[in-house]
């Protein structure tokens, strides 16, 4: 009994530390936006710096989950979890790489005159964000209806990415000259499109973790 209270505890302790890594790609995204929007290339460097440490929660949340598993042979249920974990900070720090990706375009761009005004891309990023928020809260809480929900929410970052495309375009198409800053503008959209993609992942993680099913 004793032992599988402490199984439950190191394993509730690693959830936690999934949560600070959620909190820490979501920061990041949220930050290389601000920095595209303000033309932040301080802001960019640091946030290129900052995904090392992403990336290295990943790994001791990885070694952790060994660890356990090597510790105690654990009940379906458990392994589950744990697969799901190693699961979902791989899709995180993905995540993290997109918002690093972005900081690199920031300072791409550099001092560049806006090509338009920013509008459906912080919206984008708005959703993105709040759809990493909802995986994550879908995990720690067992709750496949806002998994579900997290899901649906997809298809509304894809119609702005479209929309984000299809006007970019029309620029390049006016004048040639804008190709190069249209195009970096595409790439941040890309990145936000791909993350969102990667919640729709860690749901979809969520629900086979608690149905069993795809």
């Amino acid at each position: 009994m004793e032992l599988e209270q402490n199984f439950q505890k190191q394993l509730s302790g690693i959830k936690d530390e999934v949560l600070a890594m959620g909190y820490l790609t979501e920061n990041s995204l949220d930050r290389a936006i601000e920095a595209l929007k303000k033309r932040d290339l301080t802001a960019a460097h640091r946030i290129m710096a900052d995904d090392t440490k992403i990336d290295e929660k990943r790994f001791e949340i990885e070694n952790k989950c060994i660890d356990l598993i090597a510790a105690k042979c654990p009940a379906k249920s458990d392994l589950l979890i744990i697969m799901s974990i190693n699961s979902i900070v791989t899709e995180l720090e993905r995540i993290g790489d997109y918002a690093e990706g972005i900081a690199k375009i920031v300072v791409m761009i550099g001092d560049e005159p806006p090509l338009k005004p920013l509008i459906d891309i912080p919206r984008m990023a708005e959703i993105t964000i709040e759809m990493i928020k909802g995986s994550l809260k879908s995990f720690v809480e067992a709750d496949t209806k806002m998994a579900m929900q997290v899901v649906s929410m997809d298809s509304i970052v894809d119609s702005l990415y479209d929309q984000i495309f299809r006007e970019l375009l029309t620029f390049m198409m006016a004048d040639p000259k804008t190709i190069n800053r249209a195009t970096r503008l595409m790439w941040v959209a890309h990145n936000l499109e791909r993350s969102a993609d990667r919640a729709t992942n860690i749901c979809e993680r969520v629900i086979y973790t608690i149905t069993g099913k795809i």
